[in-house]
């Protein structure tokens, strides 16, 4: 089978299943596996380079807000690569090509390939993205083998922090302006054992300001920007520490979010580690390759 994968999370998730070798094509933002980078681009972002937080938010609000689309799709690479099976998500606007896109194209190429839509919104979603993409490429064994694995991973977690107190955490997904942990990532501060001070569990991540999160005083504010790795988002910690210190956070941890908290892929199993390992150090180790920066505490 031939595939294409226009989210960077089902990239990771076809490769994780074994599939790797039947990806042709993938998103410019497809950066991991490393091999997968190296696969034909499907896609391209119009939003300039170079800008701030506050600009990247204005950009992509003045777009969506026209209608305009943030990624082009390349038809004619997609054409070129002859997909049996293309993988899409509906789930974000700013995070992928428009699903609507991608189906309309794909009624017009030769052979009329499958689109498979991935749009998860909590955390037990992703997990059984593994058992339907597994099910779409015609192995549902590497699917089930692949769920059973994430779940005793994060099993062995809550298993770890249960009978632990549970510190406050504020996640800051954008910090301007800033937007709170949303969909998957409450779910995942709650099984490392903290308590999430204002995200709620399958809900989008919410734009607040800054006076909103004032003197809020959680334990750990964890500041995972996304699409920022985790020194760019130690940076960005940094440049706006008078906000984050005006929460009251006790320590502030930066994180890989593209990595481990904002593609909704195999990699969240590492990204409820990692949180495991800064609430509860003394009760779960850190990941392997994989760190946050402490900024503060």
């Amino acid at each position: 089978m031939r595939i294409a994968s226009l989210v960077p999370s089902s990239t990771e998730m076809l490769f994780a299943l074994g599939f790797g070798d039947q990806v042709v094509a993938v998103t410019h933002e497809c950066d991991f596996p490393p091999e997968a980078s190296r696969l034909p681009h499907l896609s391209e972002t119009v939003i300039p380079p170079g800008l701030s937080p506050a600009e990247i938010d204005a950009e992509v609000k003045r777009l969506l807000g026209r209608g305009e689309p943030l990624y082009r799709l390349k038809a004619d690479v997609l054409e070129s690569v002859r997909p049996d099976l293309i993988v899409a998500q509906d789930v974000c606007a700013v995070c992928a090509v428009s699903y609507d896109d991608v189906v309309s194209i794909a009624a017009r190429l030769p052979g009329g390939p499958t689109v498979l839509r991935q749009d998860p919104t909590n955390l037990a979603e992703v997990l059984d993205n593994a058992l339907e993409v597994a099910e779409a490429v015609g192995d549902p064994a590497a699917g089930i083998a692949l769920k059973n694995e994430m779940e005793a991973r994060i099993e062995a977690v809550r298993s770890a922090v249960e009978d632990r107190e549970r510190p406050t955490v504020l996640a800051i997904e954008w910090l301007d302006p800033p937007f709170t942990g949303g969909h998957w990532v409450p779910e995942m501060i709650e099984l490392a054992g903290g308590r999430d001070l204002i995200g709620r569990a399958g809900e989008k991540s919410a734009e607040t300001t800054w006076p909103e999160l004032e003197g809020l005083a959680p334990d750990l504010a964890v500041i995972m920007p996304c699409g920022y790795d985790a020194e760019m988002a130690a940076d960005q910690a940094r440049e706006y520490a008078d906000r984050i210190d005006s929460t009251g956070a006790r320590r502030v941890a930066a994180v890989d979010a593209a990595a481990s908290f904002s593609r909704p892929g195999p990699r969240l199993i590492d990204g409820i580690e990692l949180l495991g390992s800064l609430i509860h150090p003394e009760a779960v180790p850190v990941p392997a390759g994989l760190r946050a920066l402490t900024t503060r505490g």
